[in-house]
């Protein structure tokens, strides 16, 4: 059977050393004591419990200790919740496009291809004017691109892509 986890073996050699300092009697050494906590089995049952209170203290401070220890890791590159450091938010923003194309459209005014196109980090969105980039890819092509989000040949995609970028640091630019 095992030991209970309170019964240390200082705390044991403790007991022993009340034992034999008290006989069995009163641990305070009162000859007839009248009062029965100063007995001996009813004063390590006090003990006792105090002892188990400890250990559990010293548990659950041990629990929050490694608790801390765990959620204060070195940072990430940029952490995936929590606030950002300085040079993770550099790290972050070094990293990120400058711009996100959302999709293509026709001007009802001018019938010319247009770009929907959204600032990196901003709620900005841009409306860029594509002009007759558009002029070398099939009819068919053209509307499946801005009505279903079609992929255009990579050389068409690369060229709106330039346009794009162009008009974003443009218009940060001013």
């Amino acid at each position: 059977m095992a030991q209970p986890k309170w019964a240390t073996p200082s705390r044991q050699s403790q007991l022993v050393s009340i034992f034999l300092r008290s006989r069995g009697f009163c641990v305070f050494g009162h000859s007839r004591c009248p009062i029965p906590e100063h007995y001996y089995e009813v004063y390590i049952e006090g003990l006792i419990t105090d002892w188990k209170a400890d250990d559990r203290q010293q548990d659950t401070a041990e629990w929050k200790a490694e608790r801390r220890r765990l959620h204060s890791l070195a940072e990430r590159a940029y952490p995936l919740r929590g606030q950002f450091s300085s040079i993770a938010k550099d790290i972050f923003f070094a990293q990120q496009p400058l711009f996100y194309l959302l999709g293509y459209g026709v001007s009802g005014l001018t019938f010319t291809p247009f770009a929907r196109v959204r600032l990196a980090s901003s709620f900005v969105n841009l409306y860029v004017d594509l002009g007759d980039t558009l002029k070398g890819v099939g009819k068919n092509r053209r509307r499946k691109a801005i009505r279903y989000d079609k992929l255009l040949p990579v050389e068409k995609q690369r060229e709106i892509e330039l346009i794009c970028s162009k008009a974003v640091r443009h218009y940060l630019n001013h």
